[in-house]
């Protein structure tokens, strides 16, 4: 019998603008390395998912964010971890920046479908590129 792995909950962002969503690609060095993302964080002890999200927005896009309704939620097992995911529709204020040197990408649907994403994000994707 193995022990339930407790999962890294996580908080992640929609932003969209102008038919095309906000992309940014993990550091290397991190978990999924070089995959690309919607922007967001880990949820800190204590901490609401819609906190993380304004926080994780600021720190690594330097934007002021809005967050609106929570558009989809999945538990995905990686080998290396559990990860507990919650993407909520966002609005930012003033332009994106990578503050933390990541890639960032404005993508239209099409773009979305062919990226290289992390597995735990393919439901979302399926749900934001249906036409």
């Amino acid at each position: 019998m193995t022990a339930e792995r407790s999962a890294v909950v996580v908080a992640a962002a929609i932003i969209e603008r102008d038919g095309r969503w906000l992309m940014a690609r993990r550091l290397e060095g991190t978990h999924l390395e070089g995959l690309w993302e919607f922007p967001g964080g880990k949820v800190d002890p204590g901490e609401t998912l819609e906190a993380c999200l304004v926080r994780e927005l600021h720190e690594e896009l330097g934007v002021a964010s809005r967050v609106a309704g929570l558009r989809w939620s999945t538990t995905h097992d990686y080998p290396a971890k559990r990860v507990q995911l919650h993407f909520y529709d966002c609005t930012i204020e003033g332009e994106p920046r990578p503050l933390l040197g990541q890639e960032l990408r404005w993508v239209s649907a099409s773009e979305l479908a062919s990226l290289p994403l992390p597995e735990a994000d393919a439901g979302l994707v399926a749900l934001l590129t249906r036409r």
